[in-house]
């Protein structure tokens, strides 16, 4: 087997572009093969691949540091970088993955155990094999280091960060987003799952209460590992002002969460759901009562309509999020084109009217109004019968920076919505 690189140095000396043909790529033997060395920001790197599959059946591809038993001790080095394995026959089917690593010691090589499956990748029609050729591509940013030791984190951003106890990271997401929009530091809590995309429309935010943060009920007698609402109060001020990080332990007491609750990983979405539920329960009774429905809910109508006849059902169901479906959707659009689908029911799935019997029909979703703080819940995982196991949906996904649910002549809304009001959001 033969193979070919070239390195591309760009303007700048810390990136670089680096291309690898493969030729004779069935013939290869041995389970993994590294390419020639290629330097970007004065360091070297290759790029491994396992052309059958890290014991997987996808090909496997990492970026290496090439040197790195040579390397002195306590050596790393950041990169961001993206692998693609190239489309010969049209390059917009391009199979491309992106991540970045802080190479060290331990971990001199990071990528994709299973970047592409195998049988796309043999298949002579899909256009990646070809004449027994693969060409790979690797683009390599080294980024600048930092000394974490003494790097000041309130200096150099005006933030600071939270501490993990473990495995709470996803938590500490939540917060900080909440934190991080003005509106929600003061209006206490706002709905979000780092698994989604949040959105919020100034426009609208500032008819909701602006100070519930600080008008919940508390007393001199609480504790905050003891009171939810003096454990968030608490952490939002010591985000503001202090020059540390910030600890989450009495917030997590609070929750009655023990070490062992801290080191569990949790559903991030069932987590803000059981906070708002408590939140809303403490607002009750104060001048501060329905903020967070005034913030977060919104409403839509579930309707089936009678082709053949003169029959309609209508169901109005208010939602504090949205899951949108990631799989077979480009971006947002489409997975919002697909959330009001309508589906056709006929044959033996036909709908039984109320004094018609079974009819031909349709059944969809519109949208009576959106709320000021609208939340989308991206479904990226899915149930593979198969294996009987949840895997995770890694294809492109895009989102603007706005999103305009008023799109085509508000395609998105029922006929009862109110149109005067605008729906556009900003993306957080």
């Amino acid at each position: 087997a033969a193979s070919t690189a070239e390195s591309q140095p760009s303007e700048d000396p810390q990136t670089s572009r680096f291309t690898w043909t493969i030729a004779s790529f069935t013939r290869l033997n041995g389970k993994k093969h590294y390419s020639d060395v290629f330097v970007v920001g004065g360091y070297k790197w290759r790029v491994l691949i396992f052309p059958k599959g890290n014991n997987v059946e996808h090909l496997s591809m990492y970026l290496d540091v090439a040197d790195s038993a040579n390397l002195p001790y306590g050596w790393s080095r950041s990169a961001q970088f993206s692998l693609s394995v190239v489309n010969q026959i049209d390059q917009k089917y391009t199979t491309r993955k992106d991540t970045q690593h802080q190479f060290s010691a331990r971990e001199s090589d990071w990528g994709f155990t299973s970047f592409m499956p195998l049988s796309e990748l043999y298949d002579p029609s899909r256009g990646y094999l070809v004449n027994d050729t693969i060409v790979v591509e690797a683009e390599v940013a080294v980024r600048k280091m930092v000394d974490y030791w003494t790097y000041d984190s309130k200096k150099e951003t005006g933030y600071v960060g939270l501490k993990n106890q473990g495995a709470t990271c996803y938590m500490n997401s939540l917060l900080q987003t909440l934190y991080h929009i003005p509106y929600f530091r003061k209006v206490w809590f706002m709905h979000c799952n780092v698994l989604g995309i949040i959105v919020f429309c100034t426009s609208r935010l500032t008819e909701v209460f602006s100070q519930a943060v600080y008008h919940m009920p508390t007393t001199e007698n609480d504790m905050p590992s003891g009171s939810i609402p003096l454990a968030l109060q608490s952490l939002f001020y010591k985000l503001q002002y202090s020059d540390n990080s910030v600890a989450t332990k009495e917030l997590t007491k609070s929750f009655g969460w023990d070490t062992y609750d801290s080191f569990m990983q949790h559903d991030v979405q069932e987590l803000n759901r059981v906070l708002c539920e408590k939140l809303e329960d403490k607002m009750k009774g104060t001048v501060v009562e329905g903020t967070i429905e005034q913030l977060f809910e919104g409403h839509h109508i579930n309707y089936i309509e009678c082709i053949n006849v003169d029959y309609k059902s209508n169901r109005k169901e208010s939602f504090y999020d949205l899951q949108l479906d990631v799989k077979g959707c480009r971006d947002v659009y489409a997975s919002f084109d697909k959330y009001v689908e309508v589906e056709r029911l006929e044959g033996d799935n036909k709908y039984h009217a109320e004094n018609h019997g079974l009819q031909d029909a349709k059944k969809g979703v519109l949208f009576l109004d959106f709320p000021p703080v609208l939340q989308l819940q991206l479904k990226r995982f899915e149930y593979d019968y198969m294996r009987d196991t949840m895997v995770k949906i890694n294809d492109r996904y895009e989102f603007p920076l706005q999103l305009d649910l008023d799109r085509d002549d508000g395609k998105y809304l029922a006929p009862d919505a109110d149109r005067s009001i605008r729906n556009l959001y900003t993306l957080h």
